[in-house]
């Protein structure tokens, strides 16, 4: 396999066989996908230039034994365990193994059935469950009888430490817990048979998404505002809009009313179930069928259970302090972290999953050669230069190079050719053919190029002088590379 190593987006280096042409057959299965390895320290939020596909991802499934049902809610505590709410109960993960949680002797929740858990900022965990919702902390348990019996559907906490929720059993009910205090609203029928989500947006606004339509329930006089079908779930679009997620897609809010929300390349119709808004700004969607969809920098991906994704139907979406996602689906429990190996493959736009050369340059991208064109990635995004489109004298590219004034050199079976202005310039003094197993720089500013034939030289005025191998009492082509402080080294 070919890799390279990008430090702080400064130090590069490049391997060929030298009997490349006796291993293309190994080639072409060890170099799929090309690996980008990048010095790093503990990320604290996911790069959103990657796809799902180019994170590192982990599985802890229900037919592996590590749960024995589904879960539907993830939640973080002070002390960095997650928290899984599933359908047998609550239990305590530390991404190794998971503990059941017991209550105190003698208490107990009013359902094993956990729905929903918000971990809030004063260290209390609070276990929303199909009848009923209690705390826990400091090693006490707390229910609250004004939702005894309700299946709670929804927690949030607000800027002013409210703890709101909302549940359904016959009517939808809205409760506000504070100082131990709680008030609920719906008796009157107001939300319909459910409340099914809750957002604060970042000004303050408190929504509530009801049957009967979106509430705007704070600042000022409840505002009801109607819509086609029940709000699964709330969040904020890049435009400051609220989004809906509906049956029928999502919808956002313009003007009182319900707009259609377009993704960029979603692909087919889905149904979103959950949102979640990573410290990235990236924009995470669960369904119930499609597994997860991740809206970044214009562009929208999948991952689902075909990809290695626990299941497609996902309960919730969880972004932790370290920055990964975490999701719960019907199957197990996944997570989604930023990794120092990046991915680059097909999926990602590369022309071939054969990558020959690979160069990074100094502006950060890396350049990638392969039998059908050259590939610069920067930035999450592909660009493909060919003979065609560019210049290139041909789509087959052996060796990549960049010498002290910024200029990329590849070599081609067409020819060796360096790129200004977007076009490749071709030295023209240089004989074609294939096998150019590497190129290399001296400290004057000459070119050197290492090919069946012979070294070959240029010192930058298109003039190219060779030197065959049985001069330099060699019976093969050697491979070309610059130490610091060298003139011309080849071995």
């Amino acid at each position: 396999m070919q890799t390279i190593v990008v430090r702080d987006n400064c130090a590069c280096v490049e391997t060929v066989d030298r009997n490349r042409r006796a291993v293309i057959g190994t080639l072409a299965k060890a170099c799929a996908p090309v690996i980008l390895l990048a010095c790093c320290h503990c990320a604290s939020a996911l790069n959103p230039a990657l796809d799902i596909n180019q994170y590192a991802h982990n599985a802890w499934t229900v037919r592996d034994g590590f749960f024995t049902g589904a879960t539907t809610s993830i939640a973080q505590t002070a002390d960095g365990y997650l928290w899984l709410g599933t359908e047998f109960g609550l239990l305590r993960f530390d991404g190794v193994r998971s503990v059941p949680w017991q209550p105190p002797a003698g208490e107990h929740l009013s359902s094993s059935y956990i729905r929903r858990l918000l971990a809030a900022r004063d260290g209390r965990l609070w276990i929303g469950t199909a009848k009923g919702l209690a705390s826990w902390k400091d090693g006490k348990l707390t229910s609250y009888p004004e939702l005894a019996g309700q299946a709670v559907s929804a927690l949030i906490e607000d800027r002013e430490g409210t703890v709101w929720a909302g549940a359904a059993i016959s009517t939808g009910r809205l409760c506000a817990i504070q100082r131990g205090i709680t008030q609920c609203f719906g008796e009157d029928g107001r939300f319909g048979r459910e409340l099914a989500s809750l957002y604060e947006d970042s000004r303050g606004n408190l929504w509530a998404g009801g049957t009967t339509g979106l509430w705007r329930w704070k600042p000022g006089p409840p505002r009801r505002y109607p819509m086609p079908d029940l709000v699964q779930a709330l969040i904020e679009g890049d435009n400051g809009a609220l989004l809906m997620a509906m049956r029928g897609g999502i919808r956002q809010l313009v003007d009182g009313k319900a707009e259609a929300y377009p993704l960029p390349d979603a692909g087919r119709r889905f149904t979103p179930l959950r949102f979640l808004r990573d410290r990235n700004n990236g924009l995470w969607i669960g369904t119930p069928d499609r597994g997860l969809l991740h809206v970044h920098q214009g562009r929208t991906d999948v991952f689902a259970q075909v990809d290695g994704l626990s299941g497609d139907f996902i309960d919730n979406l969880f972004e932790d302090r370290e920055g990964n996602i975490w999701v719960a689906t019907r199957d197990g429990v996944d997570r989604i972290r930023d990794f120092a190996v990046a991915t680059v493959s097909g999926k990602q736009g590369l022309s071939t999953a054969l990558v020959w050369s690979v160069l990074a340059a100094k502006d950060g991208s890396v350049w990638l050669g392969t039998p059908d064109g050259l590939n610069r990635w920067n930035d999450g995004h592909i660009t493909i230069y060919g003979k065609r489109n560019s210049g290139l004298p041909d789509d087959s590219v052996d060796s990549i190079f960049q010498d002290d004034r910024g200029r990329i050199w590849v070599s081609t079976h067409g020819g060796v050719a360096y790129f200004d202005s977007g076009r490749f310039i071709p030295l023209s003094a240089m004989p074609a053919g294939p096998n150019v197993f590497s190129m290399a720089g001296d400290m004057a500013g000459n070119l050197w190029i290492s090919q069946d034939n012979g070294l070959f030289h240029s010192a930058g005025d298109n003039a190219v002088d060779q030197v065959p191998w049985a001069k330099l009492r060699r019976k093969d082509a050697a491979l070309l590379y610059c130490q610091i402080g060298c003139r011309a080294v080849y071995g």
